[in-house]
């Protein structure tokens, strides 16, 4: 029998950015926690996504904001969705736990100034400062427990090796001024780095998710705050009805472990589990699109629906256009090259059905858009040319400057030929539609202006495009042979209902009163942000935010 201690005040399930937060701040408020996640690696999804938090009203700004302008943007883009009491708790709370971790741990957030909100068309909306993102973390401060991080995809890392910010990744994929400076300044942080270079081939500097992770596993570390890898949860316990506990399968038996304040959930979203993707999401659906880990299958999410919790947005995920990479652990998610000059996404019938510059979220949603009128949406083609190939990344692709085509890649990563006609056969898209589009992309390139989906003209759009390239920056003609092709997947980072929660991260019943002693945050839970993602950082910082809240609640309970 195990001699471990099994009655903790808090047990929190799951390890990625708001389980380990909401940990480490109940620790802080007196309370014994422990910490229990089902695969043998920490960091969740948290860990190989951008690590971005967003953070409205933030201390740290240059750009002026208040809590009303958050207010009017997070109304709008939540469209009546979500109470307004969440809302109000979220705006509350997110600054005051970004100065928590700011002033209390070795992980530092700082503002991303210039990286706007997703939709600059809605009042209250900003140019930058709202979405934080983690300086690079010293992952030597971990010791041993650097082995169990789950660690960056390579295509996060530059030259698959090299850790950086997203602000750093910004001045490069822009070719702003400096941007080669930077990459010579990257890798060389990597390769010089020599003492460790002969310890790891994994860079000693962690960024972006992975720069999260380590920073609050390392804050959990200092305050010997419990975490049990390999320990897999399977129920609640409940007295009546109050949740008292989990039972979880632990070194092959079965545990009972007891929670005397409450237990919280902040185990991912159901995006690994194909029936419950059949029974929720829409058509076409497969769990091997998804962009993240495969342990996010809904076990918890299945067990407080089964003792009456009340769910709320099942029909929706984070959306993410995604590419198959042979070999790697998840599809490699579309962010950012989307916004570069020279690319244009077309359904079957050859033809652009969206601004291929708009956020993630939008971009899944407008495939499953196009797919219920065309049959042709999901899957989408990415199409480009020589000379984007020449200067630009893609997905897993570097430029080819940089690296050559992989030609075991040819037929599965990328398509390849030299007129569109033949193309367009290879991947079975309609050769006339594919041409008719790519000389309207050409025209539009010349004059600087998208007629048909406006790409380009928002400051949000220009983030991501070539600094160099005038008059549209986004824009540029599909006119160099070789041509080009990837297959693009409707994908997600996770799954954007789940369990519906109070202002408190308290999960309610169908009668919508409080399920005493649980809790839930996350992917875990229905999004705070709705349908709407309204900022880089609209999952991890309410993740973060609402485990916070959820740690604050649970203290100020009564033994």
């Amino acid at each position: 029998m195990s001699t471990e201690q099994t009655t903790y005040d808090v047990i929190v399930v799951g390890s990625g950015s708001g389980a380990m937060l909401s940990a480490a701040r109940a620790h802080d408020l007196g309370l014994s926690v422990l910490m229990v996640e089902k695969s043998d690696k920490y960091g969740g999804t948290s860990a190989v996504s951008g690590g971005a938090v967003w953070i409205p009203n933030n201390s740290q700004m240059q750009i002026k904001d208040s809590h009303e302008e958050a207010l009017t943007y997070l109304k709008a883009a939540t469209q009546g969705l979500v109470a307004e009491d969440r809302l109000l708790a979220y705006l509350e709370s997110a600054p005051q736990m970004v100065e928590y971790i700011n002033g209390n741990m070795a992980l530092q957030y700082f503002p991303c100034h210039r990286y706007p909100d997703y939709y600059q068309h809605l009042p209250g909306s900003k140019p930058g400062g709202r979405t934080m993102e983690p300086m690079l973390f010293d992952a030597a401060l971990l010791g041993d427990e650097f082995a169990h991080l789950r660690m960056s995809y390579s295509g996060t890392l530059l030259m698959g090796k090299a850790s950086m910010t997203a602000t750093e990744a910004h001045v490069m994929l822009a070719k702003e001024p400096g941007w080669m400076l930077q990459v010579m300044k990257t890798l060389g942080r990597y390769y010089l780095d020599l003492p460790w270079r002969f310890k790891s081939k994994h860079d000693r500097r962690r960024g972006l998710g992975n720069a999260m992770a380590a920073g609050l596993r390392h804050a959990l570390l200092e305050r010997k705050v419990p975490l049990w890898l390999n320990t897999p949860f399977e129920d609640l316990v409940l007295e009546g009805p109050r949740v008292t506990g989990i039972v979880v399968k632990r070194n092959g038996q079965t545990l009972t472990l007891t929670a005397r304040r409450g237990v919280i959930f902040g185990a991912g979203g159901f995006e690994r589990n194909q029936a419950m993707r059949d029974q929720y999401l829409p058509k076409p659906t497969n769990a091997a699109w998804s962009a993240t880990p495969p342990h996010n299958t809904g076990d918890t999410l299945r067990a407080a629906m089964k003792i009456g919790a009340k769910t709320e947005l099942m029909d929706w995920a984070w959306w993410v256009p995604s590419i198959h990479v042979p070999g790697e652990p998840a599809q490699t998610g579309l962010f950012a090259e989307r916004n570069l000059p020279g690319c244009v996404v077309v359904n079957g019938k050859g033809e652009r059905f969206v601004n291929e510059a708009s956020p993630y979220l939008e971009f899944g949603a407008a495939m499953y858009e196009n797919h219920a009128k065309t049959g042709t949406g999901v899957p989408a083609w990415l199409i480009f040319d020589g000379k984007f190939r020449y200067n630009y990344p893609m997905g897993p692709l570097m430029p080819s400057q940089i690296q050559p085509d992989r030609k075991s890649w040819l037929g599965k990563v990328y398509w390849k030929a030299d007129t569109l006609d033949e193309l367009a056969q290879q991947i079975g898209v309609d050769a006339a539609g594919l041409k008719k589009t790519v000389e309207l992309n050409n025209q539009y390139a010349q004059a600087g202006k998208d007629q048909d989906f406006n790409k380009g003209d928002s400051v949000f759009d220009r983030y991501y495009g070539d600094y160099n390239v005038k008059p549209n920056p986004c824009v540029g003609p599909i006119a160099k042979a070789p041509y080009y092709a990837m297959r693009v997947d409707a994908g997600d980072i996770g799954t954007k209902g789940g369990l519906l929660t109070d202002k408190d991260a308290r999960v309610l019943n169908e009668a919508n009163q409080p399920i005493e002693g649980l809790y839930c945050i996350g992917n875990n839970s229905a999004s705070v942000m709705g349908k709407a993602y309204p900022g880089a950082g609209g999952t991890l910082g309410p993740a973060m935010t609402f485990g916070f809240r959820a740690a604050n609640h649970l203290a100020a309970q009564s033994k």
